[in-house]
């Protein structure tokens, strides 16, 4: 198992809609995230700022990723959400949510 934990920024107008969107998660994307190995995925907010936190179970996680990233019904979800949130500038080239390492985990 692969843990990940992510951080982007988001102006605080932007709170409700984004709040709202994700109270109902698209049953697709939802699924594509099943489909592609994705388990015990949580996103929180403090002030403007979300966190993201999910855990990989899969073999493949560049080609479970990239299926994530072609699935239609995904694409139009991040074009619903991306607008609402603001990237950290020290971001990876590539990176929308900015990868934070782990620093500690109980077993």
């Amino acid at each position: 198992m692969k843990r990940l934990a992510s951080v982007i920024g988001m102006p605080p107008e932007n709170v409700e809609e984004y709040e709202r969107l994700h109270a109902a998660v698209w049953p697709a994307v939802l699924d594509r995230l099943t489909r592609s190995n994705v388990t015990n995925y949580s996103i929180y907010r403090h002030g403007d700022v979300l966190f993201s936190y999910m855990e990989y179970v899969g073999n493949d996680f560049e080609a479970d990723m990239a299926a994530i990233a072609a699935d239609p019904a995904t694409q139009e979800w991040w074009a619903v959400c991306e607008p609402l949130q603001r990237p950290f500038a020290d971001r990876a080239e590539g990176e929308w949510w900015k990868d934070i390492p782990e620093v500690f985990h109980l077993d």
